[in-house]
C-alpha cells in the first residue's frame, strides 16, 4: 500500500489546520513533581513549641505556631512530597524552604553570588574624615599618623563619583577613622556635594558613620541629619568607672558624660535614626554591665532608634594587647548571654538574633565586595579597616586628584577572589549563602584560612533568641517573619 499524503506532507504545510484524529493522540504518564527540603535550610524549636525556620538562599525567616510543626517537619523530611503540597507546603515553597527534587540549589547560589558580587551600579565607600582621633582607648590598633582628608583626596572622590553617577543606583558613604568628627572640614565639604549629586542622577544615597560622639553636638547633628547621615555606632563601655579608664581623651580626660549627654540629645529629637550602642565587654568591665543597662534604660528604654551591640574585646594589634584582660571563647558566649537576657529584662532594644543577618550576603565583610573601598586622608585605598596600613596586601591602590582610580590588580584578588569555590567544606555548608566563604577576608589572606561566621557557632541560640524577641519590638520588623497561626 503506497503511503498516503499524510505521511509526505504535513496537513500544516499543504494548507489544513486539521488536528490528528483522537485515536492517533498518544498520552503519556507524567510524575507528580516531589518537593524535598532546602539544603539552605536551618531550624530550631522553641520551649513553646513553636519552629522557626530560615532560609539562607532566600533570606525567608518565619515563626510557626506549635500546632503546625509536626506537619512541617514531615514536609522536611529527606523524602520530600508530591504534589499537591496543600497550603502550607506551598507556602514552604514558595518561601524555598522547600525545592524540586534534582535542583542544583549550589549553581543557583552561584549566579546570585555573581550578579551581587559583580554589579556595576553601586559603589561603597568608607571615608577617614581623619586618620587621627581625639581619643587614646587602651584596646585601639590605630596609629593616628595623619590628621583631616586633604582637600585633594576630596577633590579625586568628587571626580570619581561625577564620572560614575550616570550608572550608579546606590552610593554608599560610611564615615570612619580615627575619628570622624576630628575631620569635620571633609564631612562638611562631601556630604553636600554627594547629596545634590544624588538628586541629580536619582540615585539612593545611604549614610553611616562610626563616632565615639564626643563631639556629635546638637548643631553638628542637626547638620548630619540633614544631610541624611542617620546610622551610627558610637561606644559606651560601661558606667563611668570602667567606660572612662578603656576609652580616655588623648589629654587624659573622661568621656562618658560628654558622649552621655549627646546621646540623650539625640533620643530627644523626632527624627528618624539609628545608633548602634556598641559595649566592649572584657574581664574587667561585664561585671557591672547590668547596672549600666539599668541606668541607660532610664534614657533609651523601649526607644527602638537606640540598639545595643555587645562584642568581646579582642587583642586587635594596638600596644596594649599583652595587658588587656579578654574573655576567653567560652566565657563570650557566656557573657554575651547573659548581657542579651538583661538587655531584653531593662526594655533594650538590640541586635534581633537571625534577623539583622538573615539575607544573601548579609554575613560577608565590606572587603570582600569590589566595589568597596576604604580611602585614607591622603588617597590610598585600602580593604580593611583592622590592619589598614599595616599590611602591603591592604594598600590596593590610590585615588587621584583628576578622579582616576589605581588599582593593583594582584593586591585586588586577594580580596575579592571567590574563595568558597575552593573550599570543599564551604561549598557544603547551608550558610554559605550568607557569608560566601568571606567572613573574614583577611583571614584568608593572611593564612588561607576559612573564618566561620559567630552565626553558625551559636546558630541554636541566635534562633531561639529570635523567637524570644519580644513582638513589640520594632526592630523585628526586620525580620521577613510570618507568624503562621492559622
Amino acid at each position: 500500500m503506497p503511503p498516503t499524503i499524510d505521511m509526505q506532507v504535513s496537513p500544516y504545510e499543504r494548507g489544513e489546520k486539521t488536528p490528528l484524529p483522537a485515536s492517533l493522540i498518544q498520552l503519556r504518564y507524567v510524575p507528580r513533581t516531589r518537593w524535598v527540603a532546602s539544603r539552605f535550610n536551618a531550624r530550631t524549636v522553641g520551649d513553646d513549641g513553636r519552629i522557626l525556620l530560615w532560609n539562607t538562599y532566600t533570606g525567608a525567616v518565619t515563626a510557626f505556631a506549635a500546632k503546625h510543626r509536626d506537619d512541617i517537619i514531615a514536609l522536611l523530611t529527606p523524602d520530600g512530597a508530591a504534589e499537591p503540597l496543600g497550603k502550607l507546603g506551598d507556602y514552604l515553597a514558595k518561601r524555598g524552604y522547600l525545592v524540586r527534587t534534582g535542583t542544583n540549589e549550589l549553581n543557583l547560589f552561584r549566579y546570585k553570588y555573581m550578579q551581587q558580587q559583580w554589579r556595576q551600579d553601586v559603589l561603597q565607600f568608607i571615608l577617614l574624615a581623619s586618620e587621627d582621633c581625639n581619643f587614646r582607648c587602651v584596646y585601639c590598633y590605630e596609629k593616628f599618623e595623619r590628621g583631616t582628608m586633604a582637600p585633594e583626596t576630596r577633590e579625586g572622590l568628587k571626580r570619581l563619583w561625577k564620572a560614575r553617577a550616570p550608572q550608579l543606583k546606590h552610593l554608599s558613604l560610611s564615615w570612619f577613622g580615627g575619628e570622624p568628627l576630628y575631620g569635620w572640614e571633609a564631612i562638611e565639604d562631601l556630604e553636600p556635594f554627594a547629596n545634590q549629586l544624588a538628586r541629580d542622577h536619582d540615585f539612593s544615597l545611604g549614610q553611616s558613620m562610626t563616632t565615639n560622639a564626643y563631639l556629635l553636638t546638637e548643631e553638628r547633628a542637626t547638620r548630619l541629619l540633614d544631610w541624611g547621615c542617620n546610622n551610627y555606632q558610637i561606644t559606651v563601655d560601661g558606667l563611668p568607672e570602667e567606660h572612662d579608664c578603656k576609652r580616655v581623651g588623648r589629654d587624659g580626660s573622661p568621656t562618658y558624660h560628654v558622649i552621655l549627654d549627646n546621646l540623650r540629645s539625640m533620643a530627644q529629637r523626632k527624627a528618624d535614626f539609628t545608633i548602634d550602642l556598641r559595649v566592649n565587654f572584657d574581664r574587667n568591665n561585664f561585671p557591672r554591665l547590668g547596672e549600666f543597662m539599668e541606668t541607660i534604660s532610664e534614657d533609651f528604654g523601649h526607644d527602638p532608634r537606640f540598639q545595643m551591640r555587645f562584642r568581646a574585646v579582642g587583642k586587635w594589634g594596638g600596644p596594649n594587647d599583652d595587658s588587656l584582660n579578654v574573655c576567653g571563647v567560652t566565657d563570650q558566649k557566656e557573657v554575651l548571654r547573659g548581657l542579651q537576657k538583661k538587655a531584653v529584662e531593662v526594655g533594650l532594644a538590640q541586635e534581633s538574633g537571625i534577623a539583622d543577618v538573615a539575607s544573601l550576603g548579609s554575613q560577608v565583610c565590606y572587603a570582600a565586595r569590589p566595589y568597596n573601598l576604604i580611602v585614607g586622608a591622603t588617597g590610598k585605598l585600602m580593604k580593611c579597616t583592622v590592619v589598614l596600613y599595616e599590611m602591603e596586601e591592604n594598600v590596593v591602590g590610590q585615588l587621584h586628584p583628576d578622579g582616576t582610580v589605581e588599582l593593583r590588580d594582584e593586591q585586588m584578588a586577594h580580596w575579592v577572589t571567590p574563595h568558597f569555590e575552593s573550599d570543599s567544606m564551604c561549598k557544603s555548608c547551608y550558610v554559605l549563602p550568607g557569608c560566601q566563604g568571606v567572613h573574614c577576608p583577611l583571614t584568608r589572606v593572611q593564612s588561607n584560612q576559612r573564618s566561620c561566621c559567630g552565626i553558625k557557632a551559636n546558630l541554636k541560640h541566635e534562633m531561639r533568641f529570635t523567637l524570644d524577641q519580644p513582638p513589640q519590638r520594632a526592630r523585628l520588623s526586620k525580620l521577613a517573619t510570618v507568624m503562621a497561626s492559622d
